[in-house]
């Protein structure tokens, strides 16, 4: 590997793995509205909001951090009242009292209107705001913080669509990874260059920590530690990780202002990404060095899938997370790099298929049964049991399985995606 696909990987690994508050899509959602109320230059007096229909069904069931809400008028209403699109992904965090009861009044004097946008790309958003005869929209497109175009009354200040079509903000030459390279880069840096991986080992263990201190979600996590799940369950290695892991995902799909690290524009991947990993290095007792290779190993993994599936699919982002944890923790447990493979084809031997149905507290159980899966995947790799090509979607080649799900969770569940949709937004509650 030369020195120049190293710092490429450097580079893409920064851009992907970075701290967000709250779900990902409403938090871009708000990001877009605080850009529009900032090109505005005033408090908008009607806000109307375009959404992808991937956004739309992410953003519905989740709490938005700070205000005891769920949904994405409160995310609007406090983006363009408090937000800073300089925060990225934490545009949320000077959220206030006095912001919250301002917000909530945007919302009940009906200035916000929000509506299915077709024919776009799966992670679409575009904002319009008006005061008086002043109007500015913004459109964010393809990753949860490219913001593509910006105008104001008629002047377009930034316009990156590229004749419209939103997947052709995609560089063509974007770095494409393999297992191979995967493997080599997680095993062969030297440490000093690869060391800020643990930065997201701090964060996201601090979030599962604070979870442990409340009440979140459906307490997934203190469920597994709880007096019915130690009894029946056991204080194991497992348990210990599906506990953190839980807890994070617990606290972070109820809205609490906790920041974590996340991956591929997910928060939900970046936690599972991160803690089985962590909690079972901790279990074990391992050196820096393989906590360090195993969190890199298991993140840029994720990233490595997530290249091909898209940012935003009916496959639930837990299969793709999960699967790098089974590699980090084949890893620790002495696998090598065939073995690793064999966790990879396990994985995608297992859950391929769990479908997305929005962010939401019951994510901390798809999080959970990804965990227990990359468990058992890493138990049987380590054993040199593996699932077969004769058997389903699995092939000899790894990374042509990886391609196998990637398919199946973009191009193959499209339809999937449009039933889970309309499924949503029929429900009477």
């Amino acid at each position: 590997m030369n020195d120049t696909t190293k710092s490429q990987i450097i580079s893409l690994i920064h851009q992907e793995v970075i701290p967000a508050i709250g779900c990902t899509e409403p938090v871009a959602v708000a990001l877009a509205a605080a850009k529009a109320a900032e090109t505005l230059g005033c408090r908008p007096e009607k806000i109307e909001v375009f959404l992808s229909a991937n956004i739309l069904k992410n953003a519905m069931g989740v709490g938005i951090p700070g205000t005891g809400m769920v949904g994405l008028p409160i995310a609007i209403a406090l983006g363009t009242l408090i937000g800073k699109s300089a925060y990225e992904l934490e545009v949320l965090r000077d959220i206030t009292p006095e912001a919250l009861e301002a917000g909530k009044a945007m919302i009940e004097d009906k200035i916000i209107h929000i509506a299915l946008k077709e024919n776009v790309d799966k992670l679409y958003i575009e904002i319009i705001c008006t005061a008086g005869k002043e109007t500015s929209r913004v459109i964010i497109c393809h990753e949860h913080t490219h913001i593509i175009y910006v105008e104001k009354s008629g002047a377009v200040l930034t316009d990156l669509r590229k004749e419209l079509n939103c997947e052709a903000v995609c560089q063509e030459d974007e770095l494409k990874l393999s297992f191979s390279t995967v493997y080599e880069f997680a095993m062969e840096m030297p440490l000093d260059e690869i060391r800020f991986i643990l930065e997201t080992a701090d964060l996201n263990k601090k979030a599962a920590q604070a979870s442990m201190q409340g009440h979140y979600g459906h307490t997934v996590s203190k469920t597994v530690s709880g007096e019915y799940g130690r009894k029946y369950m056991g204080d194991s290695a497992y348990t210990h990780m599906l506990t953190m892991t839980a807890a994070a995902c617990d606290a972070r799909m109820d809205g609490a202002m906790i920041p974590v690290m996340s991956n591929s524009g997910s928060g939900n991947q970046g936690i599972a990404a991160t803690l089985p990993v962590l909690s079972f290095a901790e279990d074990i007792k391992c050196s820096e060095e393989q906590l360090i290779r195993a969190l890199m190993l298991s993140h840029l993994m994720v990233i490595y899938i997530k290249q091909s599936l898209g940012r935003l699919s009916a496959l639930c982002g837990c299969v793709v997370a999960a699967t790098g944890s089974s590699c980090g923790i084949t890893y620790l447990m002495g696998g090598s790099k065939q073995q690793i493979s064999y966790a990879i084809k396990n994985m995608i031997g297992n859950i391929t298929g769990m479908i997305c149905d929005g962010a939401k507290p019951s994510c901390a159980l798809k999080v959970s049964s990804g965990v227990s899966t990359a468990m058992i995947s890493a138990l049987m790799a380590m054993e040199n049991k593996v699932v077969t090509p004769v058997e389903g979607i699995i092939d000899e080649d790894v990374d042509k399985s990886i391609s196998n799900l990637t398919a199946i969770g973009s191009r193959g569940m499209e339809e999937t995606d449009k039933l889970v949709l309309d499924i949503m937004t029929g429900k009477s509650c």
